[in-house]
């Protein structure tokens, strides 16, 4: 096990997270769904947040309303009176972080931070919900990422950002380039892979537990693939596929995870 650095990832065993509440179950992203993940056991949450055009934060994955709503335009040109009229699958309204965070205050919630202008609004989140501990901020923009981590200090748990996982990638693939650069980041979040080319290996699992980073995966639906990855040694698998994972899991040890 490597050791823990962060609240966040203080649990027994590998993690299991549910992606945008499981997402293959329909709904995702919303009450509905979290509840569902939570009700299976789940501890682990993943959500993305988007800020309305007035500040509202969103737990919600889409730039724009179209894909899973019954409205549509561009999130952060619509004032939450719009918003807030939306039904996912229309049915469920689109929660906002803080209804995440205050329905299940023992729950642990993954955050990507899609946008800059979700930023001001998550730091008040977190620190309204006094949440700091059992959240982890991620983003596919290194700004973003440090600009949270700036503002809510160095007990907040983060993923590496793309910059910090490519140098991982990199010196997990090269043994000439076994040097990393410091990162304050608490774990490593990748995909399994990108298109053809495979993300998660034996080496990339060991260099970055010497590191001392837990490494989560996403988004792994097939059983076969989560096997395998937790026989590498992964230390979190995100996955779409709630009743799957927690099979899996089950099968290898004590569940709830």
């Amino acid at each position: 096990m490597v050791p823990v650095r962060f609240a966040f990832l203080d649990h027994d065993g590998p993690i299991a997270f549910a992606h945008r509440g499981g997402a293959a179950g329909g709904l995702e992203n919303s009450m509905a769904a979290f509840g569902r993940a939570v009700d299976l056991g789940y501890r682990y949450l993943e959500t993305d947040v988007h800020a309305t055009a007035d500040g509202v934060l969103l737990a919600f994955h889409d730039h724009r309303l179209d894909r899973v709503t019954d409205r549509s335009g561009e999130v952060a040109r619509l004032p939450w009176s719009t918003v807030s009229r939306a039904r996912i699958g229309g049915r469920q309204a689109i929660p906002l972080l803080e209804d995440l965070l205050d329905a299940w205050p023992e729950i642990r919630v993954n955050i990507d931070v899609k946008e800059v202008g979700a930023v001001a609004p998550l730091v008040r989140a977190v620190r309204r919900t006094r949440a700091l501990e059992r959240v982890c901020v991620a983003s596919f923009s290194p700004r973003r990422l440090a600009a949270v981590r700036d503002a809510l200090g160095p007990r907040l748990c983060t993923a590496l950002s793309t910059r910090g996982a490519a140098r991982l990638r990199l010196a997990a693939s090269v043994p000439a380039v076994r040097r990393l650069a410091p990162d304050e980041a608490g774990c490593a979040q990748l995909p399994e892979r990108l298109g053809p080319l495979g993300v998660v290996t034996a080496a990339l699992v060991e260099l970055a537990h010497d590191r001392g980073l837990p490494v989560h995966v996403w988004t792994v639906d097939d059983p076969a693939r989560m096997r395998r990855l937790l026989d590498l040694g992964v230390d979190g698998i995100m996955t779409d596929e709630l009743v799957t994972l927690r099979d899996v899991l089950a099968a290898r040890g004590p569940w709830p995870a």
